[in-house]
């Protein structure tokens, strides 16, 4: 195994140098973008085995020294500080060997909806949609709501936002599934506590060509849109309904008052549903296999709890609980996903391993 995994390492290093020749000898046009950009992918992989293998050849020349005795002390001095030095690196480089999910790098679409609990699941709905709207502020990213259905009284019905960066399914997509939370609603006068949970689906942003959509399997429908409860109704037929007939997923589009924008809203929420359809077929056979602590991205399964009495969140499936609900709820995120990042590798490390 440790040959196979040296021997991988020096092919990865031997092809950045041909890389590197390539482009020093003056390759040009697309040959020079798509040297460009591999190089550019493998570079820092390839820096971090340098590293490893400086590490491995001060290992090897400090155990030399261990027979002398006038440098034995500053032998094992060196063994020391290298002791956890090369065990990081050689994870480090595992896991960037990992095969990488190809939608990693894309934007995402986030569609958030009430389930369980009545008014007050629609409150919490419209408080998740708010968190996920600060975290991406946190992080850097545009985010856009396509589609914010009130209830008009402080909840929602839908949301559903466009959130554009580099890398954002990658750290978001493990939000998918069921957030339950438990509290005293206003509305309780005996100071009950409620629980209600909201599903929480994220997909990542699909391109036209990666979902080919033929007008023939649509079905069109536009309508007069309407605010929360039926007030504010347009005299134009603004909004659009789109059904994919083969697959049946319908997408509706209210939130502009041009029915070219909101169709073109919908269709991109379409190619996401279909592009997430054509990923779940595809790794149907993997999840089979192996099941990780983070689940599956079902939106039907419970994946973390918001007790509001006791300050605490809790993530069920890698077990942690953090009590600092407030800070939570302002968007601080980042505990939570790169526990649920690192526990995933942990996992797809021991099944390559196995």
């Amino acid at each position: 195994m440790a040959s196979d995994f040296a021997l991988r390492l020096d092919r990865i290093a031997a092809r950045a140098e041909e890389l590197r020749a390539a482009l020093a000898e003056g390759a040009s046009g697309d040959a020079y973008v798509r040297a460009s950009r591999e190089l550019a992918e493998i570079e820092p992989l390839v820096a971090r085995i340098g590293d490893l293998r400086e590490a491995e050849r001060a290992r090897a020349e400090a155990e030399a020294l261990l027979a002398d005795p006038e440098m034995r002390e500053l032998a094992e001095q060196e063994l020391r500080s290298l002791k956890d030095a090369i065990p990081t690196l050689t994870q480090e480089i595992r896991i960037a060997l990992l095969p990488r999910d190809a939608a990693d790098e894309r934007s995402a679409i986030l569609e958030i909806r009430p389930a369980a609990g009545g008014d007050e699941a629609g409150l919490f709905a419209a408080e998740l949609f708010a968190m996920y709207q600060k975290y991406a502020a946190l992080r850097g990213w545009r985010f856009e709501a396509l589609e914010y259905a009130d209830t008009g009284l402080g909840g929602i019905k839908e949301g559903i936002a466009e959130i554009t960066g580099r890398g954002v399914f990658a750290r978001l997509k493990f939000e998918s599934g069921v957030h339950r939370v438990q509290r005293v609603p206003e509305t309780e006068s005996q100071g009950r506590i409620h629980t209600s949970t909201v599903t929480v689906a994220v997909l990542p942003e699909a391109e036209e060509v990666d979902v080919e959509v033929n007008e023939g399997d649509l079905r069109i429908d536009v309508y007069r849109a309407s605010g929360a409860g039926g007030q504010h109704v347009n005299k134009t037929e603004s909004a659009v309904r789109i059904t994919h007939l083969p697959s049946g997923i319908v997408v509706a589009m209210q939130e502009e008052k041009s029915q070219h924008k909101n169709r073109a809203k919908a269709m991109k929420i379409l190619r996401a549903r279909l592009y997430e359809q054509q990923r779940a077929s595809q790794h149907a056979t993997r999840a089979a296999d192996r099941k990780s602590q983070v689940g599956t991205g079902d939106r039907s399964e419970r994946i973390r709890t918001y007790n509001f009495p006791q300050g605490r969140v809790s993530d069920h499936r890698i077990n942690l609980t953090l009590y600092k609900i407030d800070r939570v709820m302002q968007g601080e995120l980042d505990e939570f996903v790169d526990a649920l990042i690192a526990e995933d590798q942990a996992a797809r490390l021991a099944d390559t391993e196995l």
